[in-house]
Parts: C-alpha cells; structure tokens; sequence
C-alpha cells in the first residue's frame, strides 16, 4: 500500500514539473528579456552576459517514520463451569426363590431265579498207534560240479569318434528405427468463472422500549426542638431560642425517596440471512488430442551361415582273449544216516468233562430314583443408572480488541531549491554556446530550446 502511494505522488510532482510554462533565459546571464538567440548575448536588456547560477525546484524523496493507530484483537482465556448430568451404575441386589426337580435314589431288594452250568469229570481208555523212529547208515552217490578257467577269443564292437566341419545356416533377428506419427491426450486446464449465491449473516438493529423503575428523592428541612442540656446554660451556648434553659429548635435535613416509572429505548440485534450473488473462478481441465513422432525399434530376420565342427561316431571291431570259468560234472560217493520209522500200538487214559445244569435263587438289591420337588434361594445382582449433576470448569477464548501505536516508513517528494549554472561563456566569440543565447527552464531540448 506505501508503495503504491509513493508511486502516485512521484507522477503528480513530475506532471506538475513538465505542466509549467517554458521561461527563456539567456544561455549567459540568465536574463529572459533576450530579443533572439541569434543575436547573441550582446542585445540583451540586462545590460550584459555575465556568467552565474540559476536557481531551480527540485522535488526530493524523503522518508520519515510516523506513528498510526492500529486496531488489533487479542484472546484472553476464561475459565467457565457449566453443569452437566453423569449417569453411575449402583448394583442392587436381590433374593430370588427358584424350585427344581431332584431324582432321589431309593435301594428294593427282589427274588431272582437263575440257571448254574457245574463240571462233571469221566476217565476212558483208548488205543492209539505211535512211529517210532530209528537210524540206518546208507551208501549215497552224488554230483559235485568242479570248476575250471579256459582261454577263448572273443570279439568286440567299439564307437571310435572323429570331427567334421559343416556349413550351418542360422536366422539373426536385426534391430532398425522406424518413426511413426503416434497421437496422444493431454489434459490442458483453463479458468471458468462460475456465478452462484451464498448466504450472509448480518446483524440488524431493532429499537425497542421497555419500561423501568428509577428510584429518586429530594432533600427537606425540618425543625426539630431538642433538649438543651450539656452546655452549662443559655449563657454559655449564646442560643437565644430556648427561652430559658429548657429546649430548642433546630433544622435538620431528611432525604425523602421516589420512585418514577419511564420509557427506555433499548436496542437489540437480529440476525438475518440473505442470499448474496458472487463470482469466483473455477479451474477445469479439457483433453486435447496432439501428435507426436516417435521411434519404433524394430527388428527384421536375417540368414547367415557358419562353420561348426561336428562329431561322429564310426563302429570298429577288435580282438581280445577272455578267461572263461566252466564246470565240468563228477560222480562221487559217500555213507548217509537215514532216519527210518516203525508203528507201534499203545493205551492212554484220559478225562472226559460234562456240564450239568441246575437251577438256583438269590437276593438282588436294585436302586430306583424317585423324582422329588425341591426349592432354593438364590441372589441376582442388577445395576441401576442413578443421574447425578457435576460441575465441569472449561476454558473459552474471549476476543478483545486494542488500539496500538505502530511506527511506519513514509516516503514524500520534498520541494526544494538548488542552485545551477546559467550557462557556457566560455567561448571565443563571446556568444552563448552555439550562437543561441536562450534555454528552457525545466527539461532541456536537443538544440538551445528556440
């Protein structure tokens, strides 16, 4: 904001400058009564050319520090409390009284009839036939294979190998660039201003009048008479009222109050909404198609040729002497035991069991359960939500607003006045520089300013 301010008066004090008539002064003496320029400096009404300074306002910038009033808002912290309901849970306790079915066990006792199987022993005889065996010596012949090596030629079949060259044609796939035109989307954003309404609050002042008591009252003399004692008599006090040395009257002021009944305009604010056109910019984005060449690598298949050595198997026969294990067959004889056996008739005695059945009874001792109806006490526990009020202390921003002197830099273009020189009386003519004796005040042109 300052520099835009120094920027505007810097314009005026410049238009203000070039805005003044153009005063012609002689280029020597400074004189503005020069009949021409091309007369020179000798036909001027001064009387002469003599060489001096000219005096010329010139605007100066100057900055000076003033202060200025701020209004600022600063937030002091207020500790509030408010009152708010906490629910507790308080268990309540109670006794509940619940009946259940108890199978009870009774012991009976009953007559049972039941079948026993008893063992009941026989001895017999009987004849069996046993082998019984005995040893006898044998002849026995027998094979026995006896081995024994033999020499024999035999043949083999060997692979020997070997290398041959061969020509081998093999495919190479070989790279190459292509360019192809290739189109692609680019999301290219612009600016759309967008017209809507949006709700304002604003604060309306409503007057309203109320009434209200104010008290009041006034001030009133009464004369009271009072004892007169305590002053050792009349000629004493001076008091010529009393008569005597009995009483006298005195004034005393006594506030008398009022009250009045009166109007008082008050003043309150409503909040109001309404609906306010504006404008605000929208940023979108619309897709555009563009081209572009790029590069393809591709590749093409190529046949090449090369030599590789190859390797062959040829088939060989060779000789070679072998060992060769036989076996050839011989009889041979030897005594064996040979176990033979002969029957023989025999007598064993043996037991014979057999199972006779009787019948027998016993006492059995049963259990049955009756059902039988029984009650218990037992306690529930429940829990009850009790409100209860606590007071929570919170803490609230409050905005206060205060005045501040700031110091601030401003810049002014000060007039001021400067001393310059006239002109050039240097040269050998005597004349102004140039010939011409006249100059304008205020900018100088590209000649003497005639």
């Amino acid at each position: 904001m300052t520099h835009h301010l120094l920027r505007t008066l810097t314009a005026f004090a410049l238009l203000a400058m070039f805005a003044q008539a153009p005063v012609w002064a002689c280029g020597r003496c400074g004189c503005s009564s020069c009949a021409s320029c091309d007369s020179g400096c000798g036909d001027c009404v001064c009387g002469g050319c003599n060489c001096g300074t000219v005096v010329r306002t010139i605007y100066v910038p100057e900055c000076t520090t003033e202060m200025r009033t701020v209004t600022r808002t600063r937030y002091n912290r207020e500790q509030r409390e408010k009152t708010i309901t906490v629910y507790k849970r308080v268990p309540v306790t109670e006794e509940k009284t619940a009946t259940y079915t108890v199978m009870v066990p009774e012991t009976l006792t009953k007559t049972v009839c039941y079948n026993v199987t008893k063992p009941v022993w026989e001895t017999k005889t009987r004849e069996y036939t046993v082998s019984v065996p005995y040893t006898e010596q044998v002849e026995q012949k027998y094979s026995v294979c006896v081995p024994y090596t033999e020499a024999v030629e035999k043949t083999y079949t060997v692979c020997v190998p070997y290398t041959e060259e061969k020509e081998v044609t093999y495919k190479v796939c070989v790279p190459y660039t292509e360019e192809k035109e290739v189109t692609y989307r680019v999301c290219v954003p612009y600016t759309e201003e967008v017209q809507t309404t949006r709700k304002v609050v604003k604060c309306v002042p409503v007057t309203t009048t109320k009434t209200v008591k104010v008290c009041g009252g006034h001030w009133e003399t009464q004369q009271v008479e009072v004892a007169c004692g305590g002053c050792g008599g009349c000629s004493n006090c001076g008091c010529g009222s009393c008569g005597g040395c009995g009483t006298r009257t005195v004034c005393k002021r006594i506030w008398v109050p009022t009250t009045e009944t009166k109007e008082v305009a008050c003043t309150t604010y409503e909040r109001h909404t309404e609906e306010v056109p504006y404008t605000y910019t929208v940023c979108k984005r619309r897709t555009e198609d563009r081209i572009r060449t790029v590069k393809l690598c591709k590749y093409r298949t190529e046949d090449r040729t090369r030599t590789v050595k190859v390797c062959k198997y040829r088939t060989e026969e060779r000789t070679r002497t072998v060992n060769v294990c036989k076996y050839r067959t011989e009889e041979r004889t030897r005594m064996v035991n040979v176990t033979k056996c002969r029957a023989e008739s025999r007598t064993a005695e043996y037991k014979v069991c057999k199972y006779v059945t009787e019948q027998q009874t016993k006492e059995v001792r049963y259990t049955v359960c009756k059902p039988e109806q029984r009650t218990r006490t037992y306690t529930v526990c429940r829990y009850e939500c009790q409100p209860e009020e606590k007071t929570v202390a919170y803490t609230v921003c409050v905005p206060e607003t205060y005045t501040e002197e700031v110091p601030v830099q401003v810049r002014r273009m000060v007039c001021k006045q400067v001393e310059v020189p006239a002109g050039d009386c240097g040269s050998a003519s005597g004349d102004c520089t140039g010939g011409r004796g006249r100059r304008m005040f205020g900018r100088r042109s590209g000649g003497c300013g005639c």
